[in-house]
């Protein structure tokens, strides 16, 4: 298992760590298989999604803020209730090809950390096999 650490700088961002996983999975010497990204947090999510287009994260961030706002009546005492939420929306892993020690994406495909309740420092555990 590889490790990447993320500090995050925000409150709540996309932050897109397509070359860190890209490098690990060099490293790692697989030729082929599948890349299993896997965020070990309960605030924070990991997802793939447009990479070209920095708006899209931004409407993303605005839509999940719609459905589950910061400012909301949640039993919970932490304040951080929406960013367990978002999280569950999100996912906490993702699946990706590799073929020939790269990984396999759609042309506009990148992978994102997802944070919801930052600034933190944050681990992203990465498979190949």
């Amino acid at each position: 298992m590889l490790t990447i650490k993320v500090k995050t700088d925000q409150k709540q961002s996309m932050i897109d760590v397509t070359k860190q996983i890209a490098l690990k999975v060099k490293e790692s010497g697989m030729a082929s298989g599948v890349c299993t990204i896997f965020v070990p947090h309960t605030t924070a999510g990991i997802t793939m999604q447009v990479s070209t287009d920095p708006d899209v994260k931004l409407d993303m961030i605005d839509a999940l803020e719609r459905l589950v706002p910061v400012k909301a009546k949640y039993r919970q005492p932490d304040g951080n209730t929406h960013a367990h939420i978002k999280a569950s929306l999100i996912g906490s892993s993702v699946t990706a090809i590799v073929e020939n020690r790269k990984l396999v994406l759609g042309t506009w495909q990148g992978i994102f950390l997802c944070e919801f309740d930052g600034p933190r420092d944050r681990s992203l555990l990465v498979r190949v096999t």
